[in-house]
């Protein structure tokens, strides 16, 4: 019966010793943070690239409307968002579909403060992207952007 405990407490001792063995010594690289690819898409002025912007921690000056697309990686402590930003122009928007493959989220993008006409154009493009085959499945973030603005719709307006 001693031999037995003495076998147990030299086993508990080497697996410690070897436990912290390969933690102070044998660290290799983090394991690498999960990665997700989004299409983030709205009509022109919506936000999007300052969206972007402010999560990728850039400098809010100097920014112009995207033509055709930009692809930012928003990293997070936990994953990182590939984002690929579309263009809202409407000669563009015709084209969206061609950048949907491959998505695992959706970010739409409107701007709460624009006119009827613009919110009814972002209405449709959005019933259209979650009608979209490759889209119709994946998580949607719809963001109501140009909230501080006077003119700003709630969300239940929206």
């Amino acid at each position: 019966k001693s031999n037995f405990l003495f076998l147990f407490f030299c086993f508990a001792c080497f697996s410690l010793s070897w436990q912290c063995f390969r933690a102070l010594c044998c660290k290799g690289p983090p394991p690498p943070r999960p990665e997700y690819d989004l299409v983030c898409i709205g009509l022109t002025g919506s936000g999007k690239t300052s969206l972007l912007s402010q999560l990728c921690s850039e400098s809010p000056e100097n920014i112009v409307s995207t033509t055709g697309f930009s692809i930012k990686a928003v990293p997070f402590q936990n994953a990182i968002l590939n984002v690929k930003e579309l263009g809202g122009a409407d000669n563009i928007r015709k084209y969206w579909s061609r950048y949907y493959q491959g998505s695992q989220g959706v970010i739409f993008v409107l701007d709460s403060a624009s006119s009827e006409d613009d919110l009814e154009t972002a209405r449709n493009e959005l019933h259209s992207a979650l009608q979209h085959p490759q889209l119709c499945t994946l998580p949607f973030l719809i963001l109501a952007n140009h909230q501080d603005k006077p003119a700003a719709r709630s969300v239940q307006e929206v």
